[in-house]
């Protein structure tokens, strides 16, 4: 009896544009393994850009279209564009995103002509002054880039303990200007030395030293004495 050959149906072919958030686990993976996977995709910067972008750009065609694990992709490539220190991709964004603000200005600027009113013209002027101050922030943003500030840094030796270095025998050091040799009037030479008896009581020489005071008037509160 003969036997029909048993067809296969081919895959269904994944539906595009994805919405779903994938990610991927080794087969035979705990729920702990599976679960720190899940933590790890939760908490990823890519991740974090696509919930923006996708709010962003959820009422819009491009919205409609975008796929997700693209996006994703995508986003990670654009990281590991910056850790191999290529910055092409941040100096274009930085380019377009000072020429959006560029457009923003005159804009704002051109709304502000066109009101009668003070209040209105004073609204759009002010912002399309802060959307100039933008612009130029992020001009100077993309020339620190491209062309980075020298930095001039002084070395400071700063020592948290007691060192030593030993580096063989050096030449000795000149005395310092605070050390004098010390003085030899003091000392014993030739056979003297010094007195070191008891003081003597005082004497009673000169006695007439002792009538200044009534010779000169000292009692005289002027000074003024006798011839």
């Amino acid at each position: 009896m003969a036997t029909k050959p048993k067809t296969r149906s081919a895959p269904t072919p994944a539906t595009f544009p994805r919405k779903a958030v994938s990610y991927t686990v080794e087969q035979g993976a705990t729920e702990e393994e599976i679960a720190r996977c899940y933590a790890a995709m939760a908490t990823s910067p890519e991740l974090a850009s696509y919930r923006v972008i996708g709010a962003s750009e959820a009422k819009t065609v491009i919205g409609k279209d975008l796929d997700v694990p693209a996006l994703l992709e995508h986003l990670r490539a654009q990281a590991g564009a910056v850790n191999r220190n290529d910055l092409s991709q941040a100096e274009a964004m930085l380019m377009n995103q000072a020429t959006a603000l560029q457009s923003l200005f005159a804009r704002l600027a051109e709304r502000g002509m066109g009101c009668n009113d003070a209040v209105p013209f004073e609204i759009n002027m002010r912002m399309a002054l802060r959307a100039q101050a933008q612009c130029r922030a992020t001009l100077e943003t993309l020339a620190n880039i491209k062309n980075p500030p020298a930095v001039f840094a002084r070395q400071a030796n700063v020592t948290t303990g007691p060192q030593q270095i030993n580096n063989g025998m050096g030449a000795p050091s000149r005395p310092r200007e605070d050390e004098f040799p010390p003085s030899k009037l003091l000392e014993a030479g030739d056979g003297e030395r010094m007195d070191t008896g008891t003081a003597s009581a005082a004497g009673r020489a000169n006695q007439e030293l002792e009538a200044v005071g009534a010779i000169h008037g000292a009692a005289n509160s002027q000074g003024e004495g006798p011839g």
